[in-house]
């Protein structure tokens, strides 16, 4: 399947209704992105994409449908689908089970998913998380890793996008996780007056490089299925000969095709993936660069190092200096190197 060259007009944002899903952030992430719509239309942006927000869920037989009085859209046309929390405890495993197959299939299509607080529960239970990072509420970052030990949680890190998945913490963490797709999908002017506009924080640029934000849309099957097996290793032990037997393809028509998809070679891709580990590695862990650069994937750290500046314009140390936390954030992720 080849690469969609057409522009979208609409970016649809899937809502994920469940038992016990908190009405405020479903109602509150609505408008939001109807307010985001708004700031657009003010500030001229004619040719961004308008947000088309749509509500679903899950039938007794696994199947996304849309909620009563959901506006039309189509299940293949979701960019991103959120996961709202709840006010309730921790999802019970058939609830869980029943949206296993359905976030895997949108996940499949490229689809971004994304959760709030207890929300990454089901991310986590669908089995796309092993072996990569997630958080989650403070007061559920140990349940999640006793039932999911797979999953590296990043104790009490407030938002984590890892490209084709973004997780977030707190109860109120939807605010921030709807500005960062505002930011991503249609630029940092809108996400900071959306965020003005309702009178709350807007979220930190990041420097370019610390925030990977790939391509998923493409419909290129083939090269999707790479980006997200990149996306779980962190781009570590990915040659050529490995990239294309993952996307069932010969290694020159994998290298046409995946820069056709991406707008990158497979090796920056890798390191735009490697990159931003080591960004939330610096900022989150006390790993001296050279611990950092061997988990990331580089066996030399001095090439690492040039890599790091390339793309960030920052050295790895100077990177940290500027941006790392202190306190509980601190080693908060549960990496090994």
């Amino acid at each position: 399947m080849r690469a969609k060259t057409d522009t979208p007009t609409s970016l649809d944002i899937g809502l994920l209704l469940y038992p016990g899903v908190q009405r405020a952030a479903v109602h509150g992430l609505a408008d939001l992105f109807l307010v985001a719509n708004r700031v657009a239309v003010e500030l001229g942006a004619v040719e961004l994409p308008r947000v088309r927000t749509s509500f679903w869920q899950a039938n007794e037989a696994g199947h996304l449908q849309p909620a009563a009085d959901s506006p039309a859209s189509e299940v293949s046309a979701l960019r991103v689908l959120i996961i709202p929390p709840s006010l309730e405890s921790t999802p019970q495993g058939e609830l869980l089970a029943r949206h296993r197959t359905l976030l895997c299939q949108l996940h499949g299509r490229g689809t971004v998913l994304a959760s709030v607080c207890i929300g990454v529960f089901f991310i986590a239970a669908s089995g796309l998380l092993d072996g990569r990072p997630a958080c989650t509420h403070w007061n559920y970052v140990h349940t999640l890793a006793q039932r999911f030990p797979r999953v590296r949680v990043g104790a009490q890190q407030p938002l984590l996008d890892d490209g084709d998945i973004v997780t977030s913490a707190g109860l109120m963490a939807w605010t921030d996780l709807g500005l960062r797709l505002l930011e991503r999908f249609l630029g940092a002017t809108v996400a900071r007056e959306t965020a003005r506009y309702l009178a709350v924080e807007p979220v930190t640029a990041p420097l370019p490089g610390a925030l990977f934000n790939p391509r998923l849309d493409h419909g290129d099957e083939a090269v999707l299925k790479v980006q997200h097996w990149l996306q779980g290793n962190g781009g570590q032990d990915a040659d050529l000969a490995a990239m294309a037997s993952c996307a069932g393809l010969e290694a020159r028509t994998f290298l046409r095709r995946f820069r056709a998809a991406t707008g990158l070679r497979p090796t920056e891709y890798c390191q735009q993936v490697r990159v931003g580990r080591a960004c939330r590695l610096l900022e989150f862990t006390r790993r001296n660069v050279e611990q950092i650069a061997w988990g990331v994937g580089y066996q030399d750290p001095g090439a690492f190092r040039k890599v790091f500046q390339r793309i960030t314009g920052l050295t790895p140390s100077d990177y940290r200096r500027r941006f790392a936390v202190s306190g509980p954030y601190r080693d908060s992720l549960a990496e090994t190197p």
